[in-house]
C-alpha cells in the first residue's frame, strides 16, 4: 500500500447546522429559520477533507456513513471504514446565532468506535497519524504513539472538549507522548486548571512536547520548550464556525509536513481555518490552494521532550 502522508483516525458526524437564530430556543419555544445546511463533519473527516484538497495524499480510520464515504473518496481520501452494517452513524445538531452556538449529538456508533480503532491504526503505513476524539483508555494511546515514533511516525491529537478529559488515568501521559497537541484556547485554560489566560503558554510548554493553541479570530500560538511563536488569524467575514479547527490543523500538518517553518505552520492553519468559516459546515468553503508565504527560514521540527509527566 502506497504510504500516506496524513493518517487521520477519529470520530465522523452528519452535521445538521440551523444557522442565523435569534437566539437559543427557550423552554418549550420553536424557531425557523432559512439558513440549514447538512454536511459531513468530525474532526477527522474535516482535517482529512482540509488536507486532500490542499494536495496531500490523505487517508481516514472511522466510522462512516455512505455519504460521508461518498464524499470522502470524491475528494481523494482513502477510507477505511469500520462502521458495520446496520449500525447507526453519529448525528449533531448545531443551533447557532451570530454569537452563540448550542449542540445536541447522538453518538451512535462512536460509541463502539475505540476498541476497534489500536488494530486498524498499526496496519497503516503515514508519515504522521492525526487523532481527533477524547480517549477513554489513555494507556492504550500512549502505547500506539509510541509504537509510531519508533517506526519513524510522527503524531498529533485534538482532544475536543471533554471536562472531565484530565482527571482520566494516564491522560497527562498521553499528552506527553504525541509530537503535537491542538488545543483551542478554552480547552488549553480548561485542562490546564487555570484562572488565568496569561499562563496558557507556560503551562503547555512544560505538558507537551508541542502544544499549538487556536486563539480564533486572535491567531495561533506555538508553544514548546524552545519555541514561541504566534502568528495573526486572516480577517474574513465568518458565515459558520464548525470545523474551523479541525480545518487549522490540516493547514498546520501540510505546512510542517511540506518542511515550512514554525511561523508558517501557523499561517497556514490559520489560513485553512479561515477560510473554512465562509459558508456553513467544515468542508464546503476549504481552499485547495494556499496564498505565496515567505517560505521556510527553518524548518519546523517537533520537539522531542517535555517536562516532567503529570
Amino acid at each position: 500500500m502506497m504510504r500516506v502522508e496524513l493518517l487521520t483516525v477519529g470520530e465522523a458526524f452528519e452535521d445538521l447546522i440551523f444557522m442565523g437564530l435569534p437566539h437559543l430556543p427557550r423552554l418549550g419555544e420553536e424557531l425557523r429559520t432559512p439558513q440549514f445546511a447538512a454536511t459531513i463533519g468530525g474532526g477527522a473527516v474535516i482535517t482529512a477533507t482540509a488536507a486532500a484538497r490542499l494536495g496531500m495524499r490523505s487517508a481516514i480510520v472511522s466510522a462512516l456513513s455512505r455519504e460521508a464515504v461518498r464524499a470522502l473518496r470524491g475528494d481523494k481520501v482513502r477510507v477505511v471504514n469500520v462502521k458495520r452494517p446496520r449500525e447507526p452513524h453519529a448525528i449533531t445538531v448545531a443551533l447557532s446565532t451570530r454569537g452563540e452556538r448550542s449542540f445536541v449529538t447522538f453518538n451512535g456508533v462512536n460509541d463502539r468506535l475505540q476498541a476497534r480503532l489500536p488494530a486498524v491504526v498499526r496496519r497503516r503505513r503515514a508519515s504522521h497519524v492525526h487523532f481527533a476524539f477524547s480517549p477513554s483508555e489513555c494507556a492504550t494511546w500512549t502505547a500506539v504513539a509510541d509504537r509510531l515514533r519508533a517506526h519513524g511516525t510522527t503524531t498529533s491529537w485534538d482532544f475536543g472538549w471533554d471536562p472531565a478529559l484530565p482527571k482520566r488515568a494516564g491522560f497527562w501521559r498521553l499528552v506527553r507522548a504525541v509530537d503535537f497537541v491542538f488545543v483551542n484556547e478554552i480547552e488549553a485554560v480548561s485542562y490546564a486548571g487555570l484562572t488565568r489566560r496569561a499562563n496558557i503558554a507556560g503551562f503547555w510548554r512544560g505538558a507537551a512536547r508541542n502544544a499549538v493553541i487556536k486563539l480564533g479570530p486572535r491567531g495561533s500560538r506555538w508553544a514548546a520548550a524552545r519555541v514561541d511563536i504566534r502568528a495573526p488569524a486572516p480577517r474574513v467575514r465568518a458565515v459558520d464556525t464548525t470545523g474551523a479547527g479541525d480545518a487549522f490543523n490540516a493547514g498546520f500538518l501540510f505546512g510542517f509536513l511540506r518542511g515550512a517553518s514554525p511561523r508558517e505552520c501557523l499561517r497556514a492553519g490559520n489560513f485553512v481555518g479561515a477560510r473554512s468559516t465562509l459558508a456553513a459546515g467544515g468542508v464546503a468553503s476549504l481552499p485547495t490552494t494556499l496564498p505565496r508565504f515567505a517560505g521556510p527560514a527553518r524548518r519546523a521540527r517537533p520537539a522531542r521532550s517535555a517536562g516532567p509527566v503529570r
